[in-house]
């Protein structure tokens, strides 16, 4: 058995060479998951691009605006596509210039160090003069640009979060807005050696620290919690947060030697919960008129966050929704007021259960890399923004402080990663996607992506490659030798672009003249060489190569965000403007944007449970991340399929709200708001908040050739609205809508997702 490295877990694995005859969890996993299941049965699905293809038009009529998505394919040979590609790129970097480059390679492709797609295609682009870039994630848009502002870089706080084990050991009341997803936990960016999501939890419960958890599904916190579960209306965390707030400042029972000593702007904002601002007091009544949750029960909770040993998490998920910066900040404020951050136990964190990553002891070790070069172009957008780019050049924008220009982009190079998984209302998305010239992609299946794109390069999986691997702020660094030969014509990323390279002669900068495992090696060695510099003592490489992986040390397992800020603010200053914890921030304030004020406070959004819009579509959707795959990947994979209903995603709905609308379990429904609609299968279940319909994403978005805006497969993405959480961050909000549920009465349509798109010989 050889040890593999996935995003969701490491794995071992038998095999025959052409495929992996068994698959079992890493034996050092104490929790493993059954998401190792979809690696072996998607390899070779029919849906796996098998060789080089070019969409039929672009290849009989040359590039151009196009309407994407509906044409057939034509498979032409590696050496024909390398030659078309590279004239491609020749073309519009000679007529347009870099600019009209973008980029894309959102990222979450394949585990693994070299092979990491977005690298790849980074470095190449580099070596042709750079490229528009994207910054920020779908993920963490919002919080990346909010909280340096606040208290400190986001990754620096992912990385440097208060220990799970501390919080086991010492806290008396967890309070986790937005829950402590088990199957968000599950997952890392590059992978997870040691699942513990739901052992820490129990250790703590054990000792006897009661877990509340503030979100729409009970389930989002591990049954091991014994959680109290508390379900606002969704999008009303920040009301419900002002309240406890508010409570905890008329009460005195904020820490006014910590305010005064650590943060700034702290009487500005209590004006504004004693309603001195605005005439409105943000007590416990006034936040139930919003939330659902009793007046009673919150006040309640605030005193108990005022007497226990408190960790206040906020979820990724609060983010990613329209005014996402508000509750976000609110929870550091709301830490701030029990005066218990830099204490063990106590505190703030965002992304517990959001992550695996966080809550682990920070590693010593960075592992080596591929370097991606200088890139020569200043211009970027925020990741979300990319079909107001592309549909908008030349438009202006305001992002961050800055006023800022769509470029004109011609060409979009994708590799790794899937935009028709990640990026809101679809019908929009495909029609973005039909202006550039020319649009190439890198993938391994034949993905909505792929399906939108001009020029198709079949990619290989981490399983058909060399390579090695550690998940951010793991402790284990695999090796990653290949384990079957490659499907099909599938080539590498790196092999794909080394022979680009050669044709455009930039192949010195890029390849450096080395194979695959010449480059695993050197960045091995001169990894391993500048360790030993500072007196570390590693294996060579063919010793690393040949062994079941490296266990890396951690700074301090026992780790406690921001103890040496609270030990010494003046020696440890945060890295915000002053230093300090910024309840109220001047610089936010001065950039004058109405969606986000300089201190947080409640904004009513345009979709909520409250407001004017659920009088037409009286379901708030949660389009949450999916429990049994990653994101859209591997979708085709057995374990993805196993809890579709009648091959349709499944949508939860409470009882109460399936019998007002005549509906089972089992069936099909139509999902459908002004955007669009997209059919599902009914699961009922009590552990839904009444008035909530939650269909994860991850279904590959299967359009209706008659309406793109129609996904006959289950993707929620169809449905949600592309606007920015606010204009300082413009992150996505893609988490929540506004939606209608009925019965689908007709025969389910025929999917086209699970087989490749229509494949035509070259004419003439």
């Amino acid at each position: 058995m050889t040890t593999h490295l996935t995003h969701w877990g490491a794995f071992e694995a038998a095999t025959d060479g052409e495929r992996l005859t068994e698959v079992r969890p890493w034996r050092g996993d104490p929790e493993p998951l059954p998401l190792i299941e979809n690696v072996a049965s998607a390899q070779h699905h029919p849906t796996r691009i098998d060789r080089p293809y070019v969409r039929q038009s672009w290849l009989e009529r040359g590039p151009g605006a196009a309407r994407r998505g509906d044409e057939p394919f034509v498979p032409v040979s590696w050496d024909r596509a390398v030659e078309l590609l590279s004239a491609e790129l020749r073309r519009v970097y000679g007529e347009f210039g870099a600019e009209s480059v973008f980029g894309g390679s959102y990222g979450w492709a394949s585990a693994g160090r070299f092979h990491h797609a977005q690298s790849q295609v980074h470095r190449f682009l580099n070596c042709l003069g750079g490229y528009v870039r994207h910054v920020n994630s779908y993920s963490l848009g919002t919080s990346a640009v909010l909280l340096p502002y606040v208290l400190c870089d986001l990754y620096w706080l992912l990385g440097h979060s208060t220990a799970k084990s501390v919080i086991s050991e010492h806290t008396e009341l967890v309070v986790a807005f937005g829950g402590l997803s088990p199957k968000n936990a599950a997952v890392s960016p590059g992978g997870v050696s040691r699942h513990n999501a739901r052992g820490w939890v129990a250790a703590a419960r054990e000792r006897g620290c009661r877990f509340v958890t503030v979100a729409p599904l009970r389930d989002d916190t591990p049954e091991e919690a014994q959680a109290e579960w508390l379900a606002p209306r969704p999008n009303t965390d920040a009301a419900l947060m002002l309240a406890l707030a508010q409570v905890l400042d008329a009460e005195g029972a904020a820490d006014t030697t910590f305010l005064d000593r650590y943060t700034v702007g702290y009487e500005r904002f209590a004006r504004y919960l004693r309603g001195e601002a605005d005439g409105v007091v943000k007590d416990p009544p006034w936040a139930e008129a919003i939330t659902g949750i009793p007046a009673d029960r919150i006040r309640a909770l605030a005193r108990e966050m005022a007497g226990s040993r408190t960790f206040v998490t906020v979820s990724w998920s609060l983010q990613r929704a329209r005014y996402g910066e508000q509750p976000l900040w609110l929870g550091v404020v709301l830490a701030a007021m029990l005066g218990q951050i830099g204490l063990p136990g106590g505190g703030f964190g965002h992304g517990y259960g959001s992550a695996a990553n966080v809550g682990e002891p920070t590693r010593q070790l960075r592992v080596p890399y591929l370097s991606q070069g200088e890139n020569g172009v200043d211009t970027f957008i925020p990741v979300a923004r990319i079909a107001d780019m592309l549909l908008n050049p030349g438009a202006p924008y305001r992002y961050n402080g800055q006023d800022l220009t769509y470029p004109d982009i011609r060409l979009v190079y994708w590799a790794g990663g899937n935009p028709f998984h990640h990026h809101q209302d679809l019908a929009r998305l495909r029609e973005a996607f039909a202006r550039p010239d020319t649009i190439v992609v890198h993938d391994a299946f034949w993905t909505a992506t792929a399906r939108h794109a001009d020029i198709v390069l079949p990619a290989t999986m981490t399983i058909e490659r060399d390579d090695f691997g550690a998940g951010d702020n793991d402790r284990m660094f695999f090796p990653m030798p290949a384990l079957t030969r490659p499907h099909g014509q599938a080539r590498d990323d790196y092999a794909i672009l080394a022979e680009l390279s050669e044709r455009l002669g930039v192949a010195k900068e890029f390849t450096e003249g080395r194979t695959t495992g010449e480059w695993l090696r050197h960045l091995y060695e001169q990894w391993r060489d500048g360790l030993g510099e500072r007196g570390r003592d590693l294996p060579g490489f063919d010793e690393f190569w040949a062994g079941a992986g490296l266990e890396l040390p951690v700074a301090e397992p026992a780790q406690v965000a921001f103890a040496d800020f609270r030990a010494d603010p003046d020696a440890h200053p945060l890295p915000t403007p002053t230093g300090r914890i910024e309840i109220f921030s001047d610089t936010i304030a001065g950039y004058g944007y109405p969606d986000c004020p300089g201190h947080p406070v409640w904004l009513e959004p345009e979709e909520w449970l409250g407001g004017p819009a659920a009088a037409r579509f009286p379901l708030q959707l949660v389009a949450n991340q999916p429990r049994t795959k990653l994101h859209s990947q591997l979708d085709v994979g057995s374990h993805s399929r196993s809890v579709k209903i009648a091959e349709r995603e499944p949508v939860r709905l409470h009882p109460d709200e399936a019998a007002a609308r005549g509906l089972r379990g089992g069936e099909i429904v139509r999902l459908f708001n002004d955007r669009g609609s997209c059919l599902a299968g009914l699961v009922v279940d009590a552990g839904v908040r009444p008035g909530v319909a939650q269909l994860s994403t991850g279904a590959w978005y299967d359009p209706d050739p008659a309406d793109p805006s129609h996904c006959r497969h289950g993707n929620p993405n169809v449905l949600t609205a592309d606007r920015p959480s606010s204009t300082l961050s413009q992150g996505t909000t893609g988490q929540l809508a506004l939606v209608q549920i009925e019965a689908y009465r007709e025969v389910p349509p025929d999917l086209s997702v699970t087989a490749p798109p229509a494949i035509v010989t070259e004419r003439g």
